[in-house]
């Protein structure tokens, strides 16, 4: 029998097997606590983070968990836009695309991030 966390484990292997992110589209990965989102824009040929935010940063600390998921995207794509990057592929990290994670998907979108 397996844990909850090993199902989104291995639903998350499932989902990288088929998304790679490059210099031109990098992988937005997503990774949910229970206290915060977390999320990065990955270069996998290299292995670099081009852009990334955090859940523990002022500016979100305060707001509650949904508006919080939302800014996060707004916040991830201008620091995308900063550093030249126009589109992505998501990398919803095994989690159901509803809730927090959606709200940053399309707070991401709103901001001018494409996927």
């Amino acid at each position: 029998m397996l844990t909850n966390r090993q199902r989104r484990l291995r639903r998350r292997r499932r989902v990288r097997a088929r998304i790679v992110g490059t210099a031109a589209r990098p992988r937005l990965s997503v990774y949910r606590s229970n206290r915060g989102v977390f999320a990065q824009l990955v270069d996998d040929g290299r292995g670099h983070t081009v852009a990334a935010v955090n859940w523990i940063e002022p500016e979100l600390r305060k707001l509650a968990a949904t508006e919080q998921a939302k800014r996060a995207g707004e916040l991830l794509a201008e620091r995308a836009k900063a550093a030249g990057i126009e589109s992505c592929v998501f990398d919803r990290g095994g989690y159901r695309y509803h809730g927090r994670v959606k709200a940053l998907a399309e707070g991401a979108r709103e901001a001018g991030l494409e996927f």
